[in-house]
């Protein structure tokens, strides 16, 4: 089952995600499905509060980036098929130098901006069947992560731009809340007028 994703404005968004336990009501049915809403807006990442829980639970697929041919072979080959479940994620330590990277969101569709993030992460999680991890990833990998760790701490992509940048997409980003815009995926959006 595919379910809308939640657009720009919508509180849930705003929300630090709360914790869950591995007796969550319906958990591998929740994660199916978000594999299914994510695939079907051909995402590389899907946080839980872009479908309205506000809850630690995101996944990431980067295989899409992995024909990337600006990348290293060793960059395709770690991208290539690395698919996971994060359930109550903590990233412990971001360090390396700070890089651009073009990034966009299912929430703010339309609107891509560069994005600087440390280049490697140490984080700690749980897998889908609640496994504790801790692992490293860098490059690429580690900021899809980082993105979408972002959204289960109530961060979006758009507040790490400068103020300049904020201000000249702030028309845009209402837009968005409004439903003024074309997707080609369900969505749910939090200022939309009723009978449009």
């Amino acid at each position: 089952m595919t379910f809308p994703i939640i657009a720009y404005g919508d509180p849930v968004l705003r929300k630090v995600a709360a914790e869950i336990n591995k007796d969550y009501p319906d958990l591998k049915s929740l994660i199916s499905n978000m594999w299914e809403t994510m695939y079907n807006a051909s995402g590389v990442g899907l946080a839980a509060p872009q479908i309205g829980l506000p809850i630690r639970i995101f996944i990431v697929d980067t295989t899409p980036f992995s024909d990337d041919e600006d990348l290293s072979e060793e960059e395709q080959k770690q991208l290539d098929g690395f698919k996971q479940v994060f359930i109550n994620a903590t990233i412990e330590e971001e360090s390396g130098e700070e890089w651009p990277f073009n990034e966009g969101c299912l929430s703010i569709p339309d609107i891509r901006e560069d994005v600087n993030r440390k280049d490697t992460i140490r984080i700690t999680y749980f897998d889908e069947d609640f496994n504790k991890q801790v692992k490293t990833f860098d490059g690429l990998l580690a900021r899809v992560i980082q993105h979408e760790y972002d959204h289960i701490e109530g961060i979006l992509f758009t507040d790490k731009l400068s103020t300049l940048k904020k201000r000249l997409l702030k028309g845009r980003l209402s837009n968005i809340s409004k439903g003024k815009i074309n997707v080609d995926y369900r969505m749910r959006f939090p200022n939309q007028k009723k009978g449009r």
